[in-house]
């Protein structure tokens, strides 16, 4: 069920800039809403800063112990901690690092369950939204309790690497036909059933909820690392110092990655999809907090569209990115650019198939 339109810019940091900025719309039954431009826009500006209205940490990713708070996704990490753990270098130092904005200082731990948070104000805010009913207290490591019966549930179906939320909640919606989704039903049901939600607990219901995530969520990656490069860029350093500094970065990024996390958002989420999406979002602030910005100049009531797929699969045949689409998010493209190419043939290149059939193969490997 959608939110109210005024409802959706509620998360956003300026409600009233934003609304200002943009609108949504119903367009038709087969599209549903739409987002769009109230105020033109130049190619680079911000739409609207939106807060999430739920975020949480890959499963794996916390497995494989990248630390970030349990509420905003903030790093916990120093860059340095980071580098040394990703790269396996553990007297590995970092130069500069007063640049790194991690403060150790002001984290503070649920005292229940001990679960991490970047500040007071994060701890305090989970306790109000959902950790007072998900905090396991002295059961955190118990194998046995339902919520860690079905975190392992979920990570026996879905393998690292993991990809955006998007792409869990579309496998998962894949994995009906496997009976897995009726495992973790009964496990989701056991661990956190209440009578006046049990519409959401039923089959239909379960699936109901999976899709909506599935559409409506946002991959975010957060790296207290990167944050520590893009301060380097901007030191003003002599020409050997600067090359130096570039190379041993380079070095460092062939070793690391960021942190993976997933959020459902209520404005972003109706921005539909498009081949050449004139947007994009980004998560700069090194925590959950989404910057919209316009990829292009935007025109007023011009829609905003963002791309549920990455640059190199925007690049396939329109018939590539389709099978795509279909398989992953359950609809068929209508964007400009498909139907300037609905002529061209329903069969990929060789090329494009032997990239698939390597696709599928790592598919199964990591997300089904």
């Amino acid at each position: 069920m959608a939110a109210p339109v005024d409802d959706m810019f509620s998360r956003c940091v300026d409600p009233a800039k934003a609304s200002n900025c943009v609108e949504v719309r119903f367009i038709d039954n087969v599209k549903g809403k739409g987002l769009f431009a109230k105020k033109p826009f130049k190619k680079g500006d911000t739409i609207f800063i939106e807060r999430p209205l739920v975020s949480s940490q890959f499963l794996w990713n916390a497995l494989y112990k990248y630390r970030a708070c349990e509420y905003c996704l903030r790093a916990l990490e120093t860059a340095e901690e980071n580098s040394r753990r990703l790269s396996g270098r553990a007297a590995l130092s970092l130069p500069h690092p007063e640049l790194c904005k991690v403060r150790p200082d002001r984290h503070q731990p649920c005292p229940h369950c001990q679960v991490m948070y970047c500040s007071a104000e994060c701890r305090q805010a989970a306790w109000e939204q959902y950790h007072k009913l998900l905090c396991l207290g002295p059961s955190h490591h118990d194998p046995d309790h339902p919520l860690n019966k079905l975190q392992d549930a979920w990570r026996s179906v879905h393998y690292p690497p993991e990809t955006s939320s998007i792409m869990i909640m579309a496998r998962m919606v894949a994995s009906i036909k496997q009976g897995q989704l009726g495992l973790l039903r009964n496990l989701f049901t056991t661990a956190l059933y209440e009578e006046s939600l049990s519409q959401w607990f039923t089959p239909d219901g379960f699936r109901s909820l999976f899709s909506l995530v599935g559409t409506n969520g946002q991959g975010i990656g957060t790296s207290s690392l990167s944050q520590w490069v893009h301060a380097c860029d901007a030191l003003e350093l002599p020409s050997q110092q600067r090359e130096q500094l570039d190379a041993f970065i380079d070095q460092l990024y062939k070793d690391i990655d960021k942190g993976h996390f997933s959020c459902t958002c209520s404005l972003c989420c109706a921005g539909n999809h498009s081949c050449v999406p004139n947007a994009e979002a980004s998560f700069p602030d090194n925590n959950f907090l989404l910057h919209l910005a316009a990829l292009s100049d935007i025109s007023p009531g011009e829609e905003i569209c963002i791309s549920y797929l990455d640059v190199c699969q925007r690049d396939r045949s329109r018939h590539s990115r389709h099978k795509i689409l279909r398989e992953n998010y359950l609809f068929v493209c209508s964007c400009q650019k498909c139907m300037s190419q609905m002529d061209d043939a329903d069969l990929t290149s060789e090329d494009e198939e032997e990239v698939e059939g390597e696709g599928e193969t790592e598919d199964e490997m990591t997300d089904v």
